[in-house]
C-alpha cells in the first residue's frame, strides 16, 4: 500500500512537473514568436535609419502578456472580419456626382512620371530602402508589410485611415501595392533619380521631389498631442474663432508651436515676438510640459483671438497649417518650402497672406498694419482661409485618398501580391494593438458607408498645373 501510493505520489508529481515544462516550453514559443512579429504599433522595429528618434518602449504589460497581444492582434484579431470587396451601395440614377476640387488635379501632376514608363516591381524594390512600412490592397482587403518603426503613432493612424477608405467605398477600392515612409522629409530628388524615379508616398512633398503626398496621420487623429480627428477639431476651432469679432479680435500676429525643430523659419521667428516693434506675439510651446499639465494650454479652438495667424514650417512640412487657416483669421505663410497633398490649392492674397522669409519681421509687420487699416479686406481673406478647410471635410479627404490610389494603380505593371512577410490589418486588429488612449481616438474617427459616390475627378491635363507653378515663381521672384 504504501509502495502504491509513492508510486502515484511519484507519479503525479511527474506529471505536474511534465505539464510545468510543457507550460514553460509554451510560454518559451510564444515569447520567440511574438518577437518576430512586427507591428503597426512598433513592436520590434527600429527607428528609420534616415530620421532617428528614441526606440519605443511598451512597459505597460508584462513581457508574456504582449506577447499574447501581439500574436493575438496579428494573426487572429482579422479572422472573421467581413470582407471589404461588397460592392459600393447602387445608388438612385438621379444623384448627381459633383466635380472633385481643382487641387485634384496634382494628382495628375504627381504621377506623370511613370506615365509613360508605367510603375514595375523594380521600382518598389528600389522604393522600399526608403520605406517604413508597405501596403497591399487585394479584393478589398489591406496587408501592411513593417520595415521600420514610425514616430509616434503614425503607422496606426495612418493605416487605420487606409482601413476607413475600404469601409467608405467598399469594393470600389482598386488592388495596389504601395511604399509609404513616415518621416517629415521628402527623398526621392529628382534630380538624383531622374533616370528612374522611385514612387514613394508620404505626407509632403516639394518641386524637387519625386515623393506622393498623401494626407497625414492627424486627419484621423494624433493622441501624443491630444488632437481630435479632423471633424471634430475643425467644429471646434471653427466655433472657437467666433468668441470674438473681428474688430474685437486681438490686432497682432500670434504663434505657438515648437521651435527646437531643426527649423530655420521658427528660429527666425523668435526675433519677431516684440509686439509694439513687430505686431506679433510669438510663443513657445513645450509639449512634454503640457502633456503632464492635460493641454489646458493648448486648445487649438482657444487660439482664435487673434487677426492674424502666422504658419512656419517645422523641420518639414507641418501639420499645423489646416488647423491655423481654420482659425478665420487672416494667416500669415511663410514662404513654404513643402506642400501637402491640399496646400497646393491655397491662394495667396485670396487665402492666406505670404510672408517672405528675407525681412520676414518687417513683412509680418507690413501685412499687420495693412490688415488694421483694411479690416473687411483682411476679415475676407482670413474667412476664403477657414472656408477652403471648411470644404476639406473627410469626404474630400477620402475621395483624393480614393483618386490617387486609383490612378496609382493603373500604373502597376503587374499584380499586386502581398508578400509572405506582409499581415493583414484591419479595424479589429488596429484597435486590438493600440493602446487605450489611442483606441480612444481611433474609434471616434471611424468612418461609414458613404451615401454618395466619391467627387468626379476631372480629366489628366498638366496645362493648368504648369501655369500654376509659372504664377508661383513669378509670386517668389516679386
Amino acid at each position: 500500500m504504501l509502495d502504491h501510493y509513492h508510486y502515484s505520489k511519484t507519479c503525479t508529481k511527474d506529471r505536474e512537473s511534465k505539464i510545468s515544462t510543457e507550460k514553460t516550453d509554451t510560454n518559451h514559443n510564444v515569447d520567440d514568436f511574438a518577437a518576430q512579429t512586427k507591428t503597426v504599433a512598433g513592436h520590434n522595429l527600429d527607428p528609420t535609419p534616415w530620421h532617428l528618434f528614441p526606440p519605443k518602449t511598451f512597459s505597460d504589460e508584462t513581457r508574456h502578456a504582449r506577447a499574447v497581444k501581439i500574436i493575438h492582434c496579428s494573426y487572429l484579431a482579422c479572422r472573421y472580419v467581413i470582407n471589404n470587396s461588397t460592392r459600393f451601395p447602387r445608388l438612385h440614377s438621379a444623384v448627381s456626382t459633383p466635380k472633385c476640387p481643382e487641387f485634384f488635379r496634382w494628382i495628375h501632376h504627381d504621377l506623370d512620371p511613370w506615365a509613360r514608363t508605367r510603375i514595375s516591381m523594380t521600382h518598389l524594390d528600389e522604393s522600399q530602402k526608403f520605406a517604413a512600412f508597405r501596403v497591399v490592397i487585394v479584393k478589398g482587403r489591406l496587408y501592411v508589410d513593417m520595415y521600420y518603426a514610425c514616430v509616434q503613432s503614425r503607422a496606426i493612424f495612418t493605416i487605420w485611415g487606409l482601413v476607413q477608405l475600404l469601409r467608405r467605398f467598399p469594393g470600389m477600392v482598386p488592388d495596389v501595392d504601395m511604399m509609404f515612409d513616415c518621416m517629415d522629409k521628402p527623398s526621392i530628388n529628382r534630380t538624383e533619380n531622374k533616370d528612374m524615379p522611385l514612387p514613394l508616398f508620404r505626407y509632403c512633398t516639394t518641386e524637387a521631389h519625386f515623393d506622393i503626398p498623401f494626407p497625414d496621420w492627424s486627419f484621423w487623429g494624433w493622441p501624443e498631442v491630444n488632437l481630435k480627428s479632423w471633424r471634430e477639431e475643425f467644429r471646434d476651432i471653427k466655433k472657437g474663432s467666433k468668441n470674438l469679432s473681428w474688430s474685437n479680435k486681438y490686432p497682432r500676429a500670434y504663434w505657438k508651436g515648437n521651435p527646437d525643430v531643426d527649423s530655420p523659419a521658427r528660429t527666425e521667428l523668435l526675433k519677431c515676438n516684440h509686439s509694439r516693434m513687430w505686431g506679433a506675439q510669438i510663443m513657445r510651446q513645450d509639449w512634454e510640459q503640457e502633456a503632464k499639465a492635460g493641454f489646458g494650454q493648448s486648445k487649438l479652438s482657444n487660439q482664435c483671438n487673434h487677426r492674424y495667424k502666422i504658419y512656419a514650417e517645422g523641420f518639414a512640412w507641418s501639420v499645423s497649417l489646416k488647423y491655423i487657416l481654420s482659425c478665420g483669421s487672416m494667416s500669415l505663410i511663410i514662404s513654404p518650402q513643402y506642400e501637402d497633398f491640399f496646400s497646393r490649392g491655397l491662394h495667396p492674397l485670396k487665402n492666406y497672406w505670404p510672408i517672405p522669409f528675407s525681412n520676414m519681421c518687417e513683412s509680418i509687420k507690413h501685412a499687420v498694419d495693412w490688415g488694421n487699416t483694411h479690416l473687411p479686406e483682411a476679415e475676407a481673406i482670413g474667412r476664403q482661409g477657414q472656408n477652403f478647410m471648411e470644404s476639406l471635410s473627410m469626404d474630400t479627404v477620402y475621395s483624393y485618398m480614393f483618386h490617387l490610389i486609383t490612378e496609382y494603380s493603373k500604373l502597376l505593371e503587374f499584380k499586386p501580391t502581398p508578400p509572405p512577410s506582409a499581415l493583414e490589418v484591419c479595424a479589429d486588429s488596429l484597435l486590438c494593438i493600440a493602446d487605450e488612449k489611442q483606441r480612444q481616438f481611433l474609434e471616434k474617427s471611424a468612418a461609414s458607408v458613404s451615401s454618395v459616390p466619391p467627387c468626379s475627378l476631372n480629366r489628366a491635363g498638366s496645362d493648368i498645373i504648369y501655369s500654376w507653378l509659372q504664377q508661383d515663381e513669378r509670386r517668389k521672384a516679386i
